[in-house]
This record gives structure tokens, sequence and C-alpha cells, in this order.
């Protein structure tokens, strides 16, 4: 199993510290647009999906290594039955409609979080999209059924279980191992919180907060927020 660079690649000269290399969003507002409108909240999960297929289809020109984007946490399952029947229904439809898209466009699917604890149809829905997708050269990872602080506490048993608890070990069995160190969080619709989403890999990672519900981001938001980033001084630290 891979490990993550460190952090300190940036400071070594080993990378441009004003180009982001990995990105993450949390993609915060369906509801309110949809409420705004007089519409259901399925409505505006619709068009949140509408809103990562316009991303996924403009991350060309973006020049990322990585985009994660965090589709449905742990804590979703409070939500009402008929909600999450909905959300695992927009999931089911997403994956058989886009799929060939994601083949087409060279992005190679990730999926971080406890996945396979989904519904069965869903999860070798999602091993074919992940085995589709293998030879891909831009990378999507999807947070599914995904906590951080679950994800942490696993990856500590496993270095546990190695003999070696430290942070190199930890990050070691993290779900994102393979992926680069995390650059940027955005998250949309106004909220100022990480929501447990990537907290061991947002040790040093800038974040944005922009108050453009999720539906209505576009690329050129992204656009903006990586020319944001790049005017950015990261110091890790440092002075």
């Amino acid at each position: 199993m891979g490990e993550v660079p460190a952090q300190s690649d940036a400071q070594e000269g080993g990378r441009d510290p004003n180009r982001a290399r990995h990105v993450a969003i949390i993609m915060d507002g369906n509801g309110r647009w949809a409420k705004k409108r007089g519409l259901p909240r399925s409505v505006g999960h619709q068009r949140g999906v509408e809103a990562v297929r316009r991303l996924v289809r403009g991350l060309e020109p973006m020049g990322l290594d990585c985009l994660t984007l965090y589709a449905f946490s742990s804590e979703n399952w409070k939500r009402s039955e008929d909600e999450v029947d909905d959300l695992m229904n927009l999931m089911r439809r997403f994956i058989k409609s886009d799929l060939p898209d994601f083949v087409a466009n060279d992005v190679k699917l990730k999926i971080i979080g406890d996945w396979q604890a989904l519904a069965p149809d869903i999860v070798e829905m999602l091993e074919d999209a992940l085995a589709q997708t293998a030879n891909g050269s831009k990378r999507l990872a999807v947070a599914l059924n995904y906590g951080s602080q679950n994800e942490i506490a696993r990856a500590a048993a496993k270095a546990a279980e190695s003999g070696t608890i430290d942070t190199e070990s930890i990050t070691r069995y993290l779900d994102t191992y393979d992926l680069p160190p995390l650059d940027l969080i955005i998250r949309t619709s106004g909220e100022i919180r990480l929501s447990n989403f990537l907290l061991w890999q947002a040790a040093y990672a800038e974040m944005l907060f922009v108050d453009t519900l999720w539906p209505d981001f576009k690329p050129e938001h992204l656009a903006q927020a990586l020319d944001d980033f790049a005017r950015r001084e990261r110091r890790y630290g440092g002075r």
C-alpha cells in the first residue's frame, strides 16, 4: 500500500505551492436551493447531481490531480427515510447514466468511506464503475457513507496492528492514502464548518467558504477558487 507524500513537499521544492493539486468540496445547499423555489428537496438533490456533471466535464483546464466530493456522510442516515431513499435512487441513476461519460472523459473514480455497507446493488454498481474507470488519468474521489472520525479510528486501529502508531502509519491507512495531499477545501451554501470531512487531511489545507448553493455551483466558481488559492501564502507553521 502506497504512502501519501508529506505535506512539507511544497516547502522542499517538490511541487508548486501556488498550484492546487487536490481540492475537496463539501456540496451543501441542495435543500435550501429547492426551498427557495418552493420545490421538493428531491428536486434540489437532482439539480445538485447536475452541478456534479458540469464540474466533472469542466475539469480538464483546471489542472487538478484530484477532486474529492462529499456526496453522502455517515450522518446523513439521520435524515428522513424518504429523503435517504431518494438519495440512494439518485445515486443508482447517476452511476448508470454517467459512467460512460466518466470513461469517455478519462476519469478515474475512487470511493472513500464505508461504501461497501451500502445496499448490495449499489455496491455492485460501484465496483463495476471502479473497474471500468481504473485506467483514467483524472482522479475523482467520492465520499460515500463517509465520516472522518470513523476513518481516523479505522486507520489508527490498523496502525496499531502493524506495531507502529505515529502520523505516518495512520496516514498510510487512511482511505485517501493514495491521493495527493489536500490543498483546498471548499464548502458551498455559506455554512462555515467541516462536518466531519477529511479532518486529518485538512491539517494544513486552505479553506474557502462560499455563499453559492451547490446546485448553482459551476466550473467558473471552481476556477475562481483556484485563483484565490494561488494568491495565498502557505507557511505550514513557519514564518
